[in-house]
């Protein structure tokens, strides 16, 4: 199984793509998920939709905007049209406090480490 990461950006017109995504491909959707961490003295989050492998090429896409979205004591609107993309799905959003991508040297190697803890935690299946 090939599992990748795809990322889409941290803009609002990156995170109506995500929504987007999730929405035309609701019966695929496994998991939404919030990853926080803290970059730079700032606390941001990452919105994250996992979608089932393909049945042809067992290919598992995980869509991500990557820390993006500031965390402040409010509901940004960001995190509120996630949530009622959640609603509307039937899903519940997981939330991960994760080390902050400039933690390792390169990107792959971020996204490597993201899918071995959602490996491990079981979110996603294991190497095959």
């Amino acid at each position: 199984m090939i599992q990748r990461f795809i990322e889409l950006g941290e803009g609002y017109s990156d995170l109506y793509e995500l929504l987007e995504i999730a929405r035309n491909q609701s019966h695929r959707v496994r998991h939404l998920m919030i990853l926080n961490t803290e970059k730079e003295g700032r606390k941001l989050s990452s919105f994250l939709v996992i979608l089932e492998p393909t049945s042809v090429g067992s290919f598992q896409p995980l869509y991500i905007c990557r820390e993006g979205i500031a965390v402040t004591d409010q509901k940004s609107k960001r995190l509120l049209l996630f949530e009622a993309l959640a609603e509307d799905l039937g899903k519940t959003i997981i939330m991960l406090d994760v080390k902050p991508s400039t933690f390792f040297g390169e990107k792959e190697l971020y996204f490597q480490h993201l899918i071995g803890i959602l490996r491990m935690n079981r979110y996603i299946p294991p190497l095959s």
